[in-house]
């Protein structure tokens, strides 16, 4: 018996079923080594108690945590952070809570290591926010069995992603520049290895292509405003340059820096676009013209196709991909950091 006015926990239900509370944490979390006497007898105590906590509950009926678990790099990049933010919002509204691991780096062994404690706590799927090269390949190699998703893949062979159109937003910004009359239009690029840089670097060729243009050789960041303030230092030698399309928005403020302190004004005598629109982009000086990424709706996508796999009992690996879902559409901001150019 439980004391009046108070809700039964689950060292009553160990009581009354004869287990160690140990053993019906097991039943909870769906261990595979309890013997089906043991969980028959602890599932009759749960209800002769109306012990119902609400994801338990759920779990019991439906054999499911209700839990997505999410494998996201460490890091504090803004499009990464936001996806989360998105997918956890998405989640709740569906009623599913998110467990999170985080990848202190993307070598086998982390990757390993984050997706076992994952499935330990007995989600229900994936999702693989991780958008360098080496974690899809790893997490190919170790064949899940989960439904799973991946966010901001972007290689040709994957037919399992979901993400915002990186290289469509790549072409966008260009083609704002090269309609603004630019032609030496300097991209600076993110770190090797991330599925972003690749496709951005690949819109940014092919429009400036597309207008016979000659892509300048790239110049590479590290997503950081310092990274962007050194390209800045290096490019401001280079008066021919008239625009730089930055690969985001953390490095064209580095980039603004750098031009103001070499006294290259922006927009009068060299453009700037970022990519992200952080929320600070309407108030950096000037505003900078940037891509927006609906980060909303892409975490809705997101826990939408991964939760209709669930209920599909759709495999995980590539059997139970994302194939089909398009991308999310970007949409290019203009504010005061771009300007015909009037050479």
């Amino acid at each position: 018996m439980t004391e009046p006015g108070r809700a039964p926990n689950i060292r009553d239900v160990a009581r009354r079923a004869g287990v160690s509370h140990q053993t019906v944490s097991r039943v909870l979390n769906g261990h595979p080594s309890l013997r089906a006497e043991t969980r028959d007898r602890v599932l009759a105590a749960m209800n002769d108690l109306s012990f119902r906590p609400n994801r338990a509950a759920r779990a019991l009926v439906t054999s499911r945590s209700t839990t997505i678990g999410v494998l996201v790099s460490k890091g504090f990049e803004y499009g990464p952070a936001a996806s989360l933010q998105a997918i956890d919002s998405a989640a709740r509204e569906a009623g599913y809570a998110v467990d999170v691991a985080h990848l202190d780096d993307v070598e086998g062994g982390s990757i390993r290591s984050a997706l076992d404690r994952l499935l330990a706590h007995g989600v229900d799927g994936l999702i693989i926010l991780a958008p360098q090269t080496q974690t899809l390949g790893e997490i190919e190699r170790l064949s899940i069995t989960l439904p799973f998703v991946t966010v901001h893949s972007a290689r040709a062979r994957d037919d399992h992603r979901l993400s915002v159109d990186q290289s469509g937003g790549a072409a966008l910004a260009t083609r704002h520049l090269l309609e603004l009359g630019h032609r030496r239009i300097v991209h600076v690029a993110g770190p090797e290895g991330w599925f972003e840089t690749e496709a951005r670097v690949r819109g940014y060729r092919g429009e400036m292509e597309a207008w016979g243009c000659i892509p300048e050789g790239l110049m590479s960041g590290d997503w950081t405003a310092e990274s962007g303030y050194r390209a800045g230092l290096t490019m401001a030698r280079d008066t021919g340059i008239t625009a730089v399309f930055s690969s985001n928005d953390q490095m064209a403020l580095g980039l603004l820096h750098a031009f103001r302190e070499t006294g290259r004004r922006v927009p009068e005598d060299i453009s700037v676009v970022g990519f992200d629109d952080v929320p600070e982009a309407p108030h950096y000086w000037p505003p900078l013209t940037t891509v927006r990424q609906d980060f909303p709706e892409l975490g809705r996508r997101c826990v939408g196709r991964l939760l209709g796999l669930i209920d599909d009992g759709g495999a995980g690996g590539i059997a139970g991909v994302a194939g089909g879902t398009p991308d999310v559409v970007p949409e290019l901001i203009v504010r005061a950091s771009t300007a015909v150019f009037e050479g």
